[in-house]
């Protein structure tokens, strides 16, 4: 029998080579986004969600002079939640939904930078590894800036690299004009976002300077991120001010193989796996590039720009100058790197394109067979830590929704409620009546001075027990519940005694969550 033609073949499923970048983009940005909304709304919210929430409640008049006071590096992203919030309302699901979307576009960017130059095969397998990235995956599900940061810095490098390496570089002048301002302000908008992501900037300049751009380029490069930071100032001079609010990364252990995996990766087995995919998609690069010359320049002397240059730049560059800065004065933690993970995802993936290479010469198993086998052990080794970000008290420890549901209940209209003053702002089981309210419905707050929103700062303002007292506020009280945090089993017995000497006795009813205890106490 004849083989058949190409007429005869069957056409039902196009060659990969034939799908339009596009669609690989939006596929994969689909999927990341579903990924990440997916048991997004089970996670206690913890204490920086805390303060999103609680900012974004906010009047516009009283946001606009909390951001002089403190969190102004995040005051575009409270102000864009602050609408949000009013279309989409304050559940979990609806707080963190915004950066799965971000995540999202992060994960198309990658699969576009990836295919650049790798074609289909390259962004399919960039796609797979950005989706399930233990980093993306987290600042999909967590109601911060992070995940903005991310999608922002890979969309800011889709067009350096389409004005430096892409058809920007033949369009007419005005296009370009035109597209270097759209640089400028994206690199000035994703730094109000979060201030750090202006570090990425030195990530561009190293991809500019490896890949040996023209100068006029480089010029228009400098012209445009100079606007940039110049219109950074007014932040970077709040932030100054604002430093104190950072202080607390003064004991934050900063130890070398927490470094390794805490910024991107999740967990150590993934780490492990990672930075073996990236030292060998390094390796290969820089064999390429000075064990084997004959790369091909441009006329003017360019050299094309690969997914490896950029991704390591972006990964190495930015992070390394903010712990460079953190030796001096505090002020990193592992999270504020989130921008620079969309460049592990493409160096995993190169990785692992190289590695498909490598068995293939040396076996007779197909490249493609052995890449997608490393996926799917990417895959595998990633899931535990996916799965442990969707645990009931994943973030931080949190279990507010815990508290809320237990005084739910317990409580009684009329009841008083007293929480632990004692800890760091940032975990007192106060916020678990702002995150959660519904549970605290009927129940009063005597301690409460000042509500936050009528605050310069983000939290409530409190009297202590005595004060209270002394006000009336516990006047007609006959039932108290105490919300204690309860650490490892140690109660901090904040105002216990306080409550005693008003004639309060505990009656030895104690309802227990993951890290509360409520305490009941009656007269």
């Amino acid at each position: 029998m004849s083989a058949l033609t190409a007429t005869e073949r069957p056409t039902g499923v196009a060659p990969l080579r034939a799908v339009r970048p596009w669609t690989i983009a939006v596929a994969f940005g689909l999927l990341a986004t579903v990924i990440c909304a997916a048991g997004s709304w089970i996670p206690s919210l913890w204490g920086d969600e805390a303060t999103t929430l609680m900012s974004a409640r906010r009047p516009v008049s009283t946001l606009w002079p909390m951001l002089f006071h403190v969190d102004a590096v995040h005051g575009l992203y409270y102000l864009g939640m602050h609408g949000w919030i009013r279309l989409a309302g304050e559940s979990p699901f609806a707080l963190r939904l915004p950066s799965a979307v971000a995540i999202g576009f992060a994960v198309a960017a990658v699969t576009l930078l990836a295919g650049r130059r790798g074609g289909p095969k390259a962004a399919v397998v960039a796609g797979i590894v950005a989706c399930v990235l233990p980093r993306l995956t987290y600042a999909g599900e967590e109601a911060r800036s992070f995940a903005f940061t991310a999608a922002a810095a890979g969309w800011l490098t889709l067009l350096l690299l389409w004005l430096v390496d892409g058809s920007g570089r033949t369009a007419p002048a005005s296009v370009r004009r035109t597209c270097w301002a759209v640089y400028a302000a994206g690199l000035a908008l994703t730094s109000y976002l979060f201030l750090y992501t202006a570090s990425l900037a030195l990530a561009h300049l190293a991809v500019l300077l490896l890949s040996r751009a023209s100068r006029p380029t480089l010029r228009a490069w400098l012209i445009a991120t100079g606007c940039a930071l110049l219109a950074l100032a007014p932040l970077g001079l709040l932030a100054f001010f604002e430093r104190s609010q950072i202080g607390y990364l003064a004991d934050q252990s900063t130890d070398p193989l927490s470094l390794l995996w805490q910024p991107w990766f999740g967990n150590g087995w993934v780490a492990v796996a990672a930075w073996a995919l990236i030292l060998l998609a390094i390796g290969a690069w820089v064999r390429d590039r000075w064990g084997r010359p004959g790369a091909t320049a441009s006329p003017e002397g360019e050299l094309p720009i690969g997914a490896t240059l950029v991704g390591a730049a972006w990964l190495l560059l930015p992070t390394g100058a903010m712990l460079l800065v953190n030796l001096v004065f505090p002020m990193y933690t592992g999270r504020y790197s989130t921008f620079a993970a969309p460049a592990a995802a493409l160096l995993i993936a190169e990785g692992l394109l190289v590695l498909g290479r490598f068995v293939a010469r040396r076996s007779a198993i197909p490249a493609v067979a052995a890449t997608g086998v490393g996926a799917l052990l990417f895959i595998a080794v990633s899931t535990p830590a996916y799965l442990d970000q969707r645990g009931p008290y994943s973030k931080n420890d949190s279990d507010w929704s815990e508290v809320s549901s237990a005084m739910a209940s317990v409580a009684r209209p009329g009841d008083a409620v007293v929480f632990d003053e004692s800890t760091r702002p940032s975990q007192r089981p106060r916020l678990a009546m702002h995150t959660y309210p519904s549970g605290f419905a009927g129940v009063i707050d005597p301690t409460l001075e000042t509500p936050y929103t009528h605050n310069i700062g983000w939290a409530d303002r409190v009297y202590t027990i005595p004060q209270a007292a002394a006000r009336g506020r516990f006047d007609g009280v006959q039932r108290v519940w105490l919300v204690e945090n309860d650490m490892d089993g140690s109660l901090h017995h904040y105002g216990l005694a306080d409550l005693e000497a008003l004639g309060f006795h505990e009656t030895g009813r104690t309802v227990p969550t993951h890290r509360t205890m409520l305490i009941e106490l009656t007269r």
